[in-house]
């Protein structure tokens, strides 16, 4: 008999998941859950914020000129990359289009409910077995269905994560997340502070100096970051208080600004999972997980990813396959107790290494090991070690030289190698 399985969000994770329970129809059933009207996730471009029609906060976290920071070789899937063009670093809008091209070469839209909300989802008590609650939102009628296994695929770009700093009710300026932003001229001769340094706030730092008189760039970086930065933009340290429009800084300065805008990213949110399901987010980290992946203690459910600095697509795909082989039987994983003292000892890991709870699921200079576990435990493709190399050399790029590092061009040339042909 066929298991059912749940995917929840059709963007470019639940996109893979569907595809991967899509070419095994014979043993799963598969049912993705789309809050919107099309696929793609964080990928699609709004102009709205806040709410969408029926009252849900607006996923997408796209700007309007969006361009990847990753170049185009490592953001395929590992048997769908994407075609061969002059440039390596992509507009937001074509690796949507490549999403939908994905989608429909291995059909998979058949398998997707559009406009449907996942409202819960509660294991079944005394079952191995899910309860999925969900509306259709044109309609509003909701149903609950029992599903075999789950895959959370809701993505990690949506929920931003504000920093508390004293006096921040105080601020008399605008208040902005990098969530709701979408072009720079609202900030048209404005002084700004971006807080954040990480991929998203250097990006907007050098945007929003096109239109504002000045950009104060406030981080904890240990030394300044060494991009050569347009003359309107400085570096400051960490904000440490706020009182009206004035803004003191931890090195004793302080400064008056006319908005705020927070690039500090985004916290993992699942409202729609029952407290019965058991896993906690504390200070952005996820558990009780096996390997970033699999529900401890409810191995029925695994959630797609989680981690970041990775190269995404193709860690989806992984993730996938990896989930499969636990669905149908042939990955026999360890005891509960084994797979709590596993992740407990990767904690430990981090932890030596000077990273934070906050960066439980981060992978960066890590990922190629990540990779390379999941692969050997589960007994599936690896990915090519070149996906890895190429990723570190282009981070490095971005740090380097951030105002023209997407002017490189990159070919892979086998599993291990690749040029940069400019």
């Amino acid at each position: 008999m066929k298991q059912r399985v749940a995917v929840i969000g059709a963007g470019s994770a639940g996109l893979a998941a569907a595809h991967q329970l899509g070419a095994r129809s014979e043993e799963f059933e598969c049912v993705v859950f789309e809050q919107s009207d099309q696929i793609g996730g964080t990928w699609v471009y709004t102009d709205q914020v806040g709410k969408d029609e029926y009252g849900l906060p607006v996923h997408s976290s796209m700007y309007k000129s969006l361009r990847t920071n990753l170049p185009k070789e490592v953001m395929g899937y590992p048997d769908y990359p994407i075609p061969e063009q002059e440039k390596s670093y992509l507009y937001a809008r074509e690796i949507l289009q490549f999403l939908n091209d994905y989608a429909d070469h291995f059909d998979v839209r058949k398998l997707i409910k559009f406009r449907h909300h996942v409202e819960k989802v509660r294991p079944v008590p005394g079952e191995k077995t899910w309860e999925v609650t969900f509306k259709d939102l044109p309609t509003n009628k909701t149903e609950t269905q029992i599903f075999d296994g789950v895959m959370v695929c809701n993505g990690h770009y949506n929920t931003p994560f504000i920093p508390e700093i004293a006096g921040q009710d105080k601020f008399t300026g605008k208040v902005l997340h990098s969530h709701d932003y979408r072009e720079p001229q609202p900030f048209e001769n404005q002084r700004v502070v971006v807080v954040g340094a990480g991929p998203s706030g250097m990006d907007l730092a050098l945007e929003i100096a096109r239109c504002a008189k000045q950009v104060v760039l406030s981080h904890h970086n240990p030394e300044p970051i060494k991009t050569v930065f347009p003359s309107n933009v400085i570096q400051t340290p960490d904000i440490v208080k706020m009182d009206g429009k004035k803004i003191f800084f931890r090195d004793g300065n302080s400064t008056e600004v006319d908005a705020i805008f927070y690039c500090t990213g985004y916290c993992y949110s699942f409202p729609f999972l029952d407290d019965a399901v058991g896993i906690s987010v504390k200070d952005n980290c996820v558990q009780p997980l096996y390997k970033h992946l699999i529900h401890i203690n409810k191995p029925t459910m695994c959630f797609i990813g989680l981690p970041f600095y990775v190269c995404a697509f193709s860690m989806f795909d992984l993730q996938c396959r990896f989930f499969l082989k636990v669905l149908d039987g042939s990955l026999q994983l360890p005891s509960a107790k084994e797979m709590l003292a596993d992740a407990a000892a990767e904690k430990q890991r981090r932890k030596e290494q000077g990273l934070g709870p906050r960066q439980s699921h981060m992978m960066g200079p890590m990922q190629g090991n990540y990779y390379d576990e999941l692969a050997q435990v589960a007994g599936i493709e690896p990915l090519p070690p070149v996906l890895t190399k190429l990723h570190n050399d282009s981070s490095q790029r971005f740090l380097d030289d951030l105002c023209h590092y997407r002017e490189d061009i990159y070919r892979i040339v086998d599993s291990e190698n690749f040029i940069q042909i400019k």
